[in-house]
């Protein structure tokens, strides 16, 4: 167990401007059968990590579960920390994140296979472990944890949050936005569109709802692909539309030059209806990234560059 410190080391690491889509909000929690009380459980996005992991972490320990479908262990260990986290009635928060959908997030913690889980406290990883732990195993790191935040409110009491703190009050979210986030919770990707188009409608330069509705079709259009057979075909690369889908399985695994790359050369290659599509395609996927996105301004030179 590393000491707990007072720096919050946390604070900037995350590019909170892109925007993942979080699928499984509900799932898997419906599926364990120990419920965690209200609140202690959160499932986490690039957006949000600042404020539910970072932020919150500075009066209650997280406990950081990086998870991926594709990871049998993910489904192993998610009811085991849903339980152990449920045990302590609120006194540390579950924060769980989808790496396949926060890529920025695994980036930024240096997480190299999944489940990863961290303990974030005061804004900094005290402690961790990357493998399948049992039960009895997990409760042993948890009470350790819980051991050492004791020992560091006893040293700096007047860090320690009163009972009756209220919560910070959370800035007004426009409906159809909250519409938007709602429906991707529960994994209707339809309804998650309609609303971010409502929202475009209204004002179409809203950043926040233009990369919400470029990451749902970004979703739908990989929700049933399998990458091995993607990455056998994109050997070809005279296979469009495998070349297309690998840029796309690129991109919400993180590796946004890779996609941009494979795009922009798509671009030089090819002639007439199939450089079109390839150059429309890649403007999809600058629509899911920030204006101000060091990738998406190189991009952007690179494919004008491709085209005259």
């Amino acid at each position: 167990m590393a000491d707990i410190s007072r720096p919050g080391s946390f604070y900037g690491a995350i590019d909170l401007g892109a925007r993942k889509q979080a699928l499984e909000a509900q799932a898997r929690r419906e599926a364990a059968g120990t419920q965690a009380p209200s609140g202690s459980i959160v499932e986490v996005t690039e957006e949000t990590f600042t404020t539910e992991v970072v932020e919150r972490s500075m009066s209650v320990p997280i406990v950081l579960e990086l998870w991926s479908p594709r990871a049998p262990g993910s489904a192993q260990l998610a009811p085991v920390l849903e339980k152990v986290v449920g045990d302590l009635a609120g006194r540390a928060v579950l924060a769980r994140v989808n790496v396949d959908l926060s890529p920025q997030v695994a980036a930024a913690l240096r997480v190299q296979a999944v489940p990863t889980v961290l303990a974030i406290f005061q804004g900094q990883a005290v402690t961790g472990f990357q493998q399948v732990l049992p039960e009895q195993e997990v409760r042993r790191w948890l009470d350790e944890l819980m051991a050492a935040v004791e020992q560091f409110y006893q040293a700096n009491p007047q860090l320690r949050p009163g009972p009756e703190e209220p919560e910070q009050a959370q800035s007004a979210v426009d409906p159809d936005l909250q519409a938007a986030e709602d429906a991707i919770n529960r994994g209707d990707l339809d309804a998650a569109a309609a609303a971010y188009e409502r929202l475009l409608a209204r004002n179409p330069a809203d950043e926040e709802a233009k990369m919400g509705l470029a990451g749902v079709a970004l979703i739908k259009r990989t929700a049933d692909v399998d990458p091995a057979e993607v990455q056998r075909r994109a050997a070809d690369p005279a296979d469009l539309e495998a070349q297309l889908l690998a840029a796309d399985l690129e991109m919400l695994s993180g590796s946004v030059d890779a996609a941009i790359d494979r795009l922009v050369g798509l671009v030089k290659r090819t002639s007439g209806e199939e450089r079109d599509k390839a150059r429309r395609h890649l403007l999809g996927l600058f629509d899911t990234l920030p204006s101000d996105d060091p990738s998406l301004v190189k991009g952007r030179r690179a494919l004008a560059n491709a085209l005259f």
